[in-house]
């Protein structure tokens, strides 16, 4: 069985944006929630300030220099977005074994005693299965038909339910981190490297300020990046909607010939014309949009741009560990 020693380190990551009500309130319930295990080794709280304009940076660092020797505070050069802010987060965290989670106070830091009870058991990720969410009915709905849409799409076998909040080995924080795509699904790629996972089931809470920061365009945005990231399923389906649309249109054309040459009735032209190119039209519209989701993507990679631009950190005054 695995354990912990003087040695050891336990990271908590997280990314910010704009949580400047919540934030100490975050640290505070974390903090507790890491005392109350009684640890035998010392922990840091990995905390990435995603280009936040209402204050949240300047109260990070009141944070890091309130608790030194805990908190560094990782601050972007401008709003890359989470997932850019989790790999900066995954770049910073130093533990032998790291909690990822988000600071918005749905993720519940009282979750960690159940991750390290199953690290302790040999696993090396430990996700969380979001249930009971807070949300409403639309969005649940959206949520559940995501995941069973993706888990059914994917290559890779990705849990259903399962977001950011994991904790995970450092062998398996070294992977992610050597991962350097720029279209990121922390869940897919979590899933891909592999090792031994599992998952425990742990209720969604709600936002501190109940004021969701990611809309359905988010959400869509988010829907498509882990789909066009862990799946080639469009492309099949663009080409069975193609083999479909030739024995479619093969169809009408023996229609056509039966009523002229047999049945010598005059062939509506009209119909057929019309049927014909806006079925081959919407096809190829929607073709060339999925093929343009690909290369969009590929153009993203092959500039190689860094995922994220770091302004300046904030270093613990006494680190952890060296």
């Amino acid at each position: 069985m695995r354990q912990l020693d003087a040695d050891s380190l336990v990271s908590v990551a997280a990314p910010l944006f704009n949580e400047a009500e919540g934030v100490e309130t975050y640290v505070k319930e974390a903090r507790e929630s890491l005392r109350a295990l009684a640890l035998p080794c010392p922990h840091e709280f990995v905390l990435v300030d995603d280009g936040s304009t209402d204050g949240t940076g300047a109260k990070l660092d009141a944070l890091a220099d309130a608790h030194p020797g805990e908190i560094r505070v990782v601050h972007l050069a401008r709003n890359f977005g989470h997932a850019s802010a989790v790999a900066a987060a995954l770049d910073h965290a130093r533990g032998d074994v790291v909690i990822l989670m988000d600071a918005d106070l749905q993720d519940d830091p009282a979750a960690f005693g159940l991750f390290l009870a199953k690290w302790r058991e040999g696993f090396d990720v430990v996700y969380a299965r979001r249930v009971l969410r807070p949300e409403g009915g639309l969005l649940r709905g959206l949520f559940w038909s995501f995941y069973r849409l993706l888990s059914w799409l994917a290559s890779t076998e990705i849990p259903i339910d399962a977001g950011n909040f994991a904790l995970m080995d450092r062998r398996v924080v070294n992977d992610l981190v050597a991962l350097r795509e720029r279209n990121r699904y922390l869940p897919g790629l979590r899933a891909w490297v592999g090792y031994r996972q599992t998952g425990i089931a742990i209720a969604r809470r709600e936002r501190y300020d109940k004021n969701t920061r990611v809309g359905l365009p988010g959400l869509w945005r988010l829907a498509m990046n882990a789909v066009f990231s862990f799946s080639y399923a469009p492309l099949f389906f663009f080409r069975l909607t193609g083999l479909l649309s030739i024995a479619f249109c093969a169809l009408v054309i023996l229609w056509a010939f039966h009523d002229k040459l047999i049945s010598n009735h005059a062939v509506p032209a009209w119909a057929s014309e019309v049927v014909t190119v806006s079925f081959l039209g919407g096809l190829n519209l929607l073709g060339i949009g999925l093929l343009g989701e690909y290369i969009a993507r590929i153009y993203e990679e092959v500039k190689q741009r860094p995922v994220y631009i770091i302004d300046r950190v904030t270093e613990p005054e006494e680190p952890g560990r060296e």
